[in-house]
């Protein structure tokens, strides 16, 4: 069975055992928790009612995704910034869809 749920302001399609990072979540390594809002659910190309659909996954790690890289440049100013951001992101792993 799969679901497809939002969590961050994405949207993920998970299924058992599953493992997916997102922004960052509250709790950590080895807590369980239940991502809430379920947009689809199925099942072998059958549509399930993604109200009572349930997704519970749990914490693997609380972490910082790849750098980017933000560079300013005006030209003929003499103007460079150069300024690095890491995000913070919960690596989840997807106990069951029910």
């Amino acid at each position: 069975m799969f679901a497809i749920v939002r969590t961050g302001g994405k949207q993920y399609r998970v299924a058992a055992g599953d493992k997916i990072a997102v922004e960052k979540l509250a709790g950590e390594a080895g807590e369980t928790i239940t991502l809430g809002d379920v947009l689809l659910a199925g099942n072998d190309g059958e549509l399930a009612d993604a109200s009572k659909v349930t997704v519970s996954a749990e914490i693997i790690a609380q972490a910082k995704s790849e750098k980017v890289v933000v560079f300013k440049k005006r030209r003929r100013h003499n103007y460079r910034r150069k300024n690095g951001h890491r995000q913070q992101m919960t690596l989840l792993r997807i106990v069951s869809v029910a």
